[in-house]
C-alpha cells in the first residue's frame, strides 16, 4: 500500500476520528468537514508530488488574545488560547536541500535551503518565514532539510487569528519532525518562529501570538524573565457563552508605522528611567513621574504606558478569576481590558481613515452591556474585534454584524487544546 492510500485509510479510521475530534471538538459537522479537508490535501500531494517514503499531516493553530493588549513587545503579561481554525499541511522529507510548497489561491512556492542568510528579495512572503524557522533552528543546532507541502488554512488572513504565527509554527514543527524526532520544546519554537517574523519577514511583532499557536489551550503567559506559561482550565462553553470574533473587512494596509509606534512609544517611557523596556520599571515610580515624562516624550506615550501598566495588574487577576470560575470577573476584565485599548493604548481607530473597529465595539456594547464582553482583538487600528457572547442572542448577536460586515464577517470559536500538533504519519520514517 503507497503512502497517500495508507494516510487516507487512516483520516477514516477510527485513530483518525478520534485525532480529528481531540483537535476540533463535536460541533456539527466539522468532523466530516476535517475529514474532507485533510483527505484532499493528500490527494494534492500526491498529484503534486508523488512521493514515497513517509507522510505527515502537521498542524498549528491560530489564536486569540483574550487581555494583554500590546504588553509582550514590553515583556508584560498576556492571557491568550489556541483556536480551531488553523494552518495544515500534508509533507514528505526530501533528500537534498530543496523545499517546495503549494498552497491553494498562492503562487508556488520553491527554494533551497542551502543558504540560510537573509534574502532581501523574500521579505514580506512565505519563503522569508521558511528560511528564517530553518536559520533560527540552525542557529540552536538542530537540523534542516528540504521537503515537499501541501498547506491549507483555515486562519482567514484579517481574521485577527494570526496566520503568520500559525504558519511560522507548523514550518518549525515541520522541520523538527522530519529532522530532529518532533522534540522541540514549544517555548523555543515559538521563539524561533518569532525570530523568522521579526527578523526575516519583518515585520516587529511581540511573542505572544507564536507562543499561544505553539503552546495550545488557555494560556497566561509571563515576558518578564524567559517566557513563563501556565495553562488554564476554563471553557467559555461550559459558561454558557460563545466566543465570537467579528472581522471588519477594514484592511491593514499601511498600518504598520502605526502598530510600530505603539511599541516605539513605551519604550521611549522606558528609556526615560533608564530601562529598555516598561516591565523593568515599577508602576509608582511611573506614576510619580507622570509630569516629567510627558513633558519629555508627550501625552501619548504615557497613556500608552499607563495601558500597559493597568494591563498587566488585569490580566494577574483575570488569572485569579479564571481559576476561582469567577464568571462575572472574567467578563468584567475582558471589557476592562477593551476599554483601556481604547482610552490609553489607542489602537481602535486611525484619525482620518473609516472605523469599522469603533463600530463593530459600538453593536457589541449594544447588545452585551450587562450580558457579556467585547473588546478590540489584537494590533488594532483595522481587523477584528472579540465577543464573549452568550448562547441564547449569540444567532442575534451574528446576524446583527452580517447586516453591517458582510455574511462571513463572524468566526465562532472553540479552545483548542493542543498547540503545534502531529496529527497522523504515514509510511516509513528513515
Amino acid at each position: 500500500m503507497d503512502i497517500y492510500t495508507a494516510m487516507l485509510a487512516k483520516v477514516r479510521s477510527r485513530e483518525g476520528v478520534e485525532r480529528l475530534n481531540a483537535l476540533y471538538g463535536g460541533r456539527d459537522g466539522e468532523l466530516a468537514r476535517q475529514t474532507v479537508r485533510y483527505s484532499r490535501i493528500v490527494k494534492k500531494h500526491e498529484e503534486v508530488f508523488h512521493a514515497k517514503g513517509n507522510l505527515a499531516l502537521i498542524s498549528a493553530p491560530g489564536r486569540i488574545e483574550i487581555a494583554g493588549n500590546h504588553t509582550d513587545h514590553n515583556n508584560g503579561r498576556v492571557l491568550a488560547a489556541a483556536v480551531g481554525p488553523d494552518c495544515v499541511c500534508a509533507v514528505t522529507p526530501r533528500e537534498d536541500t530543496l523545499v517546495h510548497v503549494y498552497s491553494r489561491g498562492f503562487a508556488p512556492i520553491s527554494m533551497d535551503l542551502q543558504s540560510l542568510e537573509m534574502q532581501e528579495s523574500e521579505k514580506g512572503t512565505s519563503a522569508a518565514l521558511i528560511r528564517g524557522v530553518a536559520r533560527g533552528m540552525a542557529d540552536r543546532g538542530m537540523k534542516v532539510g528540504g521537503f515537499d507541502a501541501v498547506v491549507s488554512s483555515d486562519v482567514v488572513t484579517g481574521s485577527g487569528m494570526s496566520s503568520s504565527a500559525a504558519y511560522e509554527v507548523m514550518m518549525a514543527a515541520v522541520l523538527d519532525y522530519l529532522y530532529n524526532g518532533f522534540h522541540m520544546d514549544p517555548i523555543v519554537r515559538a521563539q524561533i518562529a518569532q525570530y523568522a517574523e521579526n527578523v526575516y519577514f519583518g515585520k516587529p511583532s511581540g511573542l505572544m501570538d507564536q507562543m499561544a499557536s505553539s503552546v495550545g489551550g488557555l494560556v497566561t503567559i509571563d515576558f518578564k524573565d524567559e517566557p513563563a506559561v501556565e495553562s488554564l482550565s476554563f471553557r467559555f462553553g461550559d459558561a454558557g457563552y460563545q466566543i465570537i470574533v467579528v472581522n471588519t473587512g477594514s484592511s491593514h494596509d499601511n498600518l504598520t508605522d502605526e502598530y510600530a509606534a505603539i511599541r516605539t512609544e513605551m519604550n521611549e517611557v522606558a528609556r526615560f528611567f533608564g530601562q529598555e523596556v516598561l516591565r523593568q520599571v515599577r508602576p509608582e515610580e511611573f506614576l510619580m513621574n507622570i509630569a516629567r515624562v510627558s513633558k519629555a516624550v508627550g501625552d501619548r506615550p504615557v497613556m500608552r504606558a499607563a495601558h500597559f501598566f493597568q494591563e498587566n495588574k488585569r490580566v494577574k487577576k483575570l488569572v485569579r478569576d479564571i481559576k476561582n470560575g469567577d464568571l462575572e470577573g472574567i467578563l468584567n476584565g475582558i471589557n476592562a481590558s477593551g476599554q483601556s485599548s481604547q482610552k490609553y493604548l489607542q489602537n481602535v481607530f486611525v484619525p482620518g481613515r473609516d472605523q469599522p473597529i469603533s463600530l463593530a465595539l459600538m453593536m457589541a456594547e449594544y447588545m452585551l452591556r450587562g450580558k457579556g464582553a467585547w473588546r478590540v482583538h489584537g494590533g488594532g487600528f483595522a481587523g477584528t474585534t472579540l465577543n464573549i457572547v452568550p448562547e441564547e442572542i449569540a444567532g442575534e448577536f451574528t446576524g446583527r454584524m452580517k447586516s453591517i460586515f458582510g455574511d462571513d464577517c463572524c468566526f465562532v470559536l472553540d479552545v483548542r487544546p493542543e498547540g503545534a500538533a502531529l496529527v497522523l504519519e504515514a509510511g516509513e520514517k528513515e
